[in-house]
């Protein structure tokens, strides 16, 4: 039977709320058909961001930061060399990088605002190869690599709207093709236009998602037995730009 996880990132925000407002008939169908309830992902205190939130979703939940330099850098298959660290530094314009080296602090000749991330925990070795994380090189990719499960990023998979959902919904077919115990699809879409502050573009990731991963997804489900779980990370408001704590929604439904 078939096991899936959706994970749309930052899907939810304040009322009247884009996942109102957006057109979403195959979450829909699995909420009236379906069991729906709220999760609560983190412990107070625990910073609210996709690599505590989805590390909670993949089965290990942070009691603190987790290094979020360390899980880019995984996503793209890079680890620090013994006695290196990393460090993820954001510049103006959307600009990110990852910076190897040693000492307290990266060193970094950049004008204008610079943020950089703090360390925190590595995520543990608790999956195997049969659970399989499929999204863009990322917090899901980079999570699933430091867990011990399988990575797959396929092309045209940015994590921003207008990436390849459709190459999303193909890899996931092919795991769940290859019998893979549980497949994890990753939209980081939503969560990118909350940032930008962009309202209407979230609505459009969201209903991509539902046509292109969602639905199409279900109904595998139905024809062949199993579970479907479709849920946010967590919030991101397009009014703050900022993230939001606290139980975020989900969707169940199973056969069989």
């Amino acid at each position: 039977m078939v096991n899936l996880l959706v994970i749309l990132d930052g899907a939810t925000d304040p009322a009247p709320s884009t996942l109102e407002e957006a057109s979403t008939p195959g979450l829909d169908r699995l909420a009236a058909e379906g069991e729906t309830d709220w999760l609560d992902l983190l412990d107070p205190g625990v910073p609210v961001g996709s690599e505590t939130a989805i590390a909670s979703l993949l089965g290990w939940r942070p009691d603190g930061p987790v290094d979020r330099a360390l899980v880019e850098a995984a996503a793209r298959g890079l680890e620090p060399a013994p006695g290196e660290r990393v460090w993820r530094v954001d510049l103006e314009h959307g600009h990110r990088l990852l910076v190897f080296g040693q000492g307290d602090s990266p060193r970094v000749d950049a004008a204008g605002a610079m943020r950089v991330w703090p360390d925190g925990l590595r995520p543990p070795r608790i999956l195997d190869a049969c659970t399989v994380v499929v999204g863009a090189a990322g917090a899901a990719t980079g999570l699933a690599r430091l867990m011990g499960a399988t990575a797959v990023v396929p092309p045209g998979a940015t994590g921003r709207p207008g990436s390849n959902l459709a190459a999303k919904r193909t890899a996931a077919l092919a795991a769940i093709d290859a019998r893979a115990d549980r497949v994890v699809v990753h939209v980081g879409g939503a969560d990118e236009a909350g940032h930008a502050g962009d309202r209407i573009a979230k609505i459009a990731v969201l209903e991509q998602a539902d046509l292109e991963i969602v639905a199409p997804l279900a109904e595998l489900v139905r024809a062949r037995g199993g579970e479907i779980q479709v849920c946010a990370d967590h919030g991101c408001d397009p009014a703050t730009r900022a993230h939001i704590g606290g139980p975020v929604p989900q969707i169940r439904w199973s056969r069989g």
